[in-house]
């Protein structure tokens, strides 16, 4: 029986976009200035979706490139510090730059700069999410980039294309554009493989499909398509159809809803709730719980993580941070909210939930992590007999 493809996304039918715009699109390398035609291009298509009633987010790169020449910063790598002083610089032309464009179609641009920590942090979270969602209600297209100025290289997305992702899954958008140099996922690199053939369409981000991300570009981008596929994991996973789409052409979003060649990435249809979307879609697990295989068929049975079923601990983290859970392959199965701190659940593990008081001198939840805190990734666990975890 031939399998029916469900209908393909279309920005003609979009409620709430978050387009991406990467530094080489409002950046000219050549000059190190901002292509402010093209700017002002992707400013009158946002202006036409806005006409007909659709919410718009931009996330937009280029801070950094913008103000590498004037600072003399040419080479290559910089110095954490180096691109912290050029975020300082660049942000504020760049947003002036998106300002005068949107301003120009009647359009009242609001800037936001995040780290990673305000997506990974739940009150944060719920702190920005609720600003981006006042900002569109008041009619506003917020123009958010990620706080280089500030963030350390431990705690930033180091792309914009998993901002989006992450912007996308905070304000319920049921489109993702990824603007890009290239039309869409490649079997193999079309630069240097002839025989590469274009996907139009992904239905999941399986092993096969993360495999063809090749390394990133070279020049001022930190991204390339293997970001791009992590950005769709967690877009797609949140219930958010992604496009990656070619930008480096006049009215890019016009030529995507005409039906310009791209690739779409699939929703994932899930009914998950926006707790364990946050769940799931967090970038940097502080810690992970490596399971036995009981414990792996319990989870896939819909159970709660218990004590006896972990073998190890892994990193620092306290109570209530997302983990990582994994198979006793390394498989990662899903993620969770740990009910108790990394030093409190390696002296539990592999223990009978009645024998944690005796052990900690407290007692906690049964649970290492309960079945509402926890997401497992689709197609990851094992179905098997339905059972609680070894010992309980």
């Amino acid at each position: 029986m031939t399998e029916v493809m469900p209908p393909l996304p279309s920005l003609a039918t979009a409620k709430r976009v978050v387009v991406k715009i990467g530094s080489a699109l409002v950046v000219d390398a050549t000059e190190a200035s901002l292509r402010m035609g093209w700017m002002a291009a992707i400013a009158a298509d946002i202006a036409a979706l806005r006409a007909r009633g659709v919410e718009v987010v931009v996330v937009s790169s280029g801070a950094i490139a913008l103000a590498r020449r004037s600072l003399g910063l040419t080479r290559r790598r910089l110095r954490l510090e180096e691109k912290q002083a050029a975020a300082s610089v660049g942000q504020i032309r760049l947003a002036q730059a998106w300002a005068d464009v949107l301003a120009a179609q009647n359009i009242t641009a609001a800037q936001l700069l995040l780290t990673l920590d305000d997506s990974e942090d739940r009150r944060r979270y719920l702190n920005a999410r609720a600003t981006l969602r006042t900002l569109l209600e008041l009619g506003c297209v917020p123009v958010v980039n990620e706080n280089d100025a500030v963030a350390t290289a431990e705690i930033r997305f180091g792309d914009n294309d998993r901002l989006a992702a992450r912007v996308a899954e905070m304000v319920g958008a049921d489109q993702l554009i990824l603007l890009s140099d290239i039309d869409g996922l490649y079997t193999a690199d079309p630069r240097t493989n002839p025989h590469a053939r274009h996907l139009p369409v992904v239905a999941a981000v399986t092993a096969e499909i993360e495999a063809m991300g090749g390394e990133p570009p070279p020049g001022y981008s930190s991204g390339g398509m293997r970001t791009k596929l992590i950005a769709a994991r967690i877009a797609t996973g949140a219930g958010c159809a992604m496009a990656v789409a070619l930008g480096n052409i006049d009215h890019p979003l016009a030529a995507l809803e005409n039906g310009a060649r791209c690739t779409w990435f699939l929703p994932a249809g899930s009914d998950h709730s926006a707790r364990k979307r946050f769940i799931l879609g967090t970038l940097q697990p502080a810690g992970r719980f490596t399971l036995d295989e009981g414990a792996v068929r319990a989870l896939a049975a819909g159970r709660s993580l218990l004590p006896a079923g972990v073998r190890e601990v892994g990193g620092t983290f306290e109570r209530g941070d997302v983990v990582e859970v994994l198979a006793p392959d390394g498989r990662a199965l899903g993620r969770g909210l740990s009910a108790y701190a990394s030093g409190d659940a390696a002296r539990i593990i592999g223990r009978r939930s009645a024998e944690i008081e005796a052990i900690l001198g407290w007692r906690g939840r049964d649970e290492l992590i309960h079945r509402d805190d926890l997401v497992m990734r689709e197609g990851s666990a094992h179905p098997g007999p339905k059972h609680a975890n070894p010992a309980d």
